[in-house]
């Protein structure tokens, strides 16, 4: 009888034991808020075929005008992760120096602009938005409020002087209708402060959905790549035509707002990768 009482004591301790170490271990597992990096990947190209080769590849739009890209670049910024409750996280928003990129296809590694992101909150990703462009409040913190990204951006030709701004999107090549023999370019940005100057203003922001989940967390670092179809710059919502008119452009003329309705289109999400 008492081998019997102490075998049945034994046992109790023991679950008791087993429970307490389960319990422990899902709170140790609830608890686990340990942020995780993300990365996101631009890969330009027309009607979604990557891999854009500056100076060679020559698309036909649907006016049929041929052109080609000696420089292709543009400026990403405020970007926020939003989560499958529709939470939403803002890296670095309206903080240029922290958190504002310029994708430019001549740095491209086989093909990719990497943005890699720092310190983003354990959760289940759903979407992506981002900024193309720099928006008027971030602007509006001023030349010192924003020293590292203007230089950047200066170095990179992505900006003229301050009273003027940063050129959002830069698109610079041939064009014509046998061949890509005149030179275009069509720099497209805000007029600093744009109210005050009253010129439109063309900073977008796009909103992406993802095809799977991405699943942030200490030990998942999740890729997503976004291709960006430059074919929309002539043949997007508006079907454009460059001409002696127009293929000099710079600033934020009816043109160039055309241009950047067209491409703020171009950008989709194709897949994402939970390694």
């Amino acid at each position: 009888m008492k081998i019997y009482k102490f075998l049945s004591l034994l046992f109790v301790a023991i679950a008791l034991l087993t429970l307490s170490s389960c319990r422990n271990n899902n709170d140790d597992e609830i608890l686990d808020t340990t942020p995780g990096n993300l990365q996101l990947k631009f890969e330009n190209g027309f009607n979604n075929l990557g891999d854009i080769v500056l100076n060679q590849t020559i698309q036909t739009s649907l006016n049929g005008q041929k052109h080609q890209f000696s420089t292709l670049k543009y400026v990403i910024s405020n970007i926020t992760l939003i989560d499958e409750n529709g939470g939403e996280f803002k890296y670095h928003y309206n903080d240029p120096d922290n958190g504002a990129f310029i994708v430019d296809q001549s740095e491209a590694v086989a093909g990719i602009n990497y943005i890699n992101l720092k310190e983003i909150p354990k959760n289940n990703y759903k979407k992506v938005r981002i900024g193309l462009g720099i928006s008027q409040s971030a602007y509006f913190l001023g030349q010192n409020g924003q020293g590292v990204f203007w230089q950047k951006a200066k170095t990179s030709g992505m900006a003229w002087s301050w009273a003027a701004g940063y050129i959002f999107t830069k698109f610079e090549g041939k064009y014509g209708t046998s061949s890509a023999a005149t030179e275009f370019m069509n720099h497209c940005g805000n007029m600093g402060n744009t109210s005050a100057n009253n010129t439109a203003d063309l900073y977008r922001e796009i909103t992406l959905d993802f095809p799977t989940t991405a699943r942030v967390s200490k030990e998942i670092t999740p890729s997503v790549h976004i291709l960006a179809d430059l074919n929309q710059y002539l043949s997007g919502q508006t079907s454009l035509t460059l001409d002696n008119s127009n293929d000099m452009a710079m600033g934020s003329n009816q043109h160039l707002v055309n241009v950047t309705n067209n491409v703020s289109k171009m950008f989709k999400v194709d897949h994402v990768h939970n390694d």
